[in-house]
């Protein structure tokens, strides 16, 4: 015999010897064991609900960083961070998080879609109330400007800094994460 069987016997042993003598099964009461089918929400359901987008970006010594941060219409949060591989600006930052948030939403068939950032700048853009001067920053405002034809309402909003602390956090998380290449 092996030294494997060995030890796999003598645990065995051993768990029998310890064998509760009033052992019950557990039992489980599954309220929906009738349940046929589960089906997902209907387009028109979609339609109706607005989800919030939460977006930030943080910049350190160790690199760029965004967080993303969906809430539901019924408070469920969906969170998403990633380290940015290149350089960049910070306003290019800005850019590939609010793309970074849009595109899930848009795979979700999200329909209306309010955006907050705490940073004037992107939103302004976007708003259509600041110029694009940045040769960097025109093909990033164009791209989002074709991603949000997807929606059938989206609204861009500045919010104060206090109130985006959790996408703030998943960004800056993101930016200090050493990358082995």
């Amino acid at each position: 015999m092996n030294q494997k069987a060995v030890k796999g016997s003598a645990i065995s042993n051993f768990l029998d010897s310890r064998a509760l003598e009033d052992y019950e099964p557990l039992k489980f009461n599954f309220s929906n064991e009738d349940l046929m089918y589960a089906a997902t929400i209907e387009e028109d359901a979609q339609e109706r609900h607005h989800w919030k987008l939460n977006f930030d970006k943080a910049s350190n010594a160790r690199g760029n960083g965004i967080g993303v941060v969906r809430v539901s219409p019924n408070g469920d949060h969906y969170l998403l961070t990633s380290k940015l591989d290149f350089d960049c600006t910070n306003n290019m930052t800005e850019y590939e998080a609010c793309i970074m948030g849009i595109h899930p939403a848009i795979e979700r068939k999200i329909k209306v879609l309010e955006v907050y950032r705490d940073s004037a700048l992107v939103i302004y853009q976007l708003k259509g109330e600041g110029e694009t001067r940045d040769l960097k920053l025109i093909d990033y405002r164009r791209l989002v400007l074709e991603l949000i034809k997807e929606f059938n309402d989206i609204t861009f909003n500045y919010l104060p800094q206090d109130e985006n602390q959790m996408a703030d956090a998943l960004a800056t998380l993101a930016s200090m994460v050493k990358v082995n290449k």
